[in-house]
């Protein structure tokens, strides 16, 4: 499912219009990006949660050229399923 059709069954499901429906979900991710920019983590109940992690500098190798190239450290998000979400798919 991408974008637009996550955004086509919003609007049937709440009964509202794609229009609204785009802008909720905009919202939504947007809200999400601001609160794990600042460290914090979101927790949808029966969804899961979003967290960032700091994932550590390393040495990789590149596979053409097998010459070692330096990978900075950086801010990663993350999600951790929730038991409801889980459960849903089993």
């Amino acid at each position: 499912m991408n974008k637009t059709e996550m955004i086509d069954r919003i609007a049937r499901t709440a009964d509202i219009s794609k229009a609204a429906a785009e802008r909720a979900l905009d919202a939504t991710i947007d809200a999400i990006k601001i609160e794990l920019s600042k460290g914090e983590s979101v927790t949808l109940v029966g969804f899961g949660t979003f967290h960032a992690t700091q994932r550590p500098g390393r040495t990789v190798r590149n596979p053409r050229t097998q010459e070692p190239v330096e990978v900075k450290a950086a801010r990663v998000p993350r999600f951790r399923a929730g038991k409801a979400l889980k459960d849903a798919l089993n």
